[in-house]
């Protein structure tokens, strides 16, 4: 069975994002939530020091094993989010290692946002990053939730049909593309 990582790029309690990759796992059951809750700053001298964190070997073991990641990336000042960059920062590292974690992976990229104009900027932010990591980057599909508070209830559920639609779409054609390796 094709397993796809999914995490999404917020630490926030009630994040659109999260709510997102929540209903995009419950249409796929190959989605797996993984969090970067935990992941400590980037410092190169704690990782001379004492290595790579095991929050993050722990995550980067998950992500080498799957088939896909789909990233739930919010946008902030126009651009990816802070935390988001750092977790990906320290799964780089040692650099060796890249090509077992990140090479030749499936990426799918979505995103909420409370603003009108979606998540287009952040995920175009993203394109060198996963370049740079040698993904698999998927563009069959595209999902840039805008206005996030009228798609989500208070709950966190997805309660607009035509993005549940999308993100369906989106989440089917990705599972295809992550098991053609």
């Amino acid at each position: 069975m094709t397993t796809i990582i999914g995490i999404a790029g917020a630490l926030r309690r009630g994040s659109y994002n999260a709510a997102l990759l929540a209903a995009a796992a419950e249409l796929a059951p190959e989605i797996q939530i993984a969090t970067i809750r935990g992941i400590p700053l980037y410092d190169g001298d704690v990782e001379a020091e004492q290595g790579i964190p095991q929050v993050v070997a722990e995550l980067k073991d998950r992500i080498a094993a799957a088939d896909g990641v789909l990233i739930a990336t919010p946008e902030y000042n126009n651009s990816m989010p802070g935390v988001l960059k750092n977790a990906i920062d320290w799964m780089s590292r040692p650099a060796k290692d890249i090509p077992r974690v990140w090479g030749d992976k499936a990426v799918v990229m979505i995103g909420a946002t409370p603003g009108p104009g979606g998540t287009r900027l952040s995920q175009t932010a993203w394109l060198p990053v996963l370049r740079t990591l040698g993904t698999r980057p998927y563009f069959g599909r595209s999902l840039y939730v805008a206005n996030a508070a009228q798609v989500f209830d208070a709950e966190g559920r997805l309660v607009d049909e035509k993005v549940r639609k999308v993100l369906g779409d989106l989440v089917a054609g990705f599972v295809k593309f992550a098991a053609t390796r």
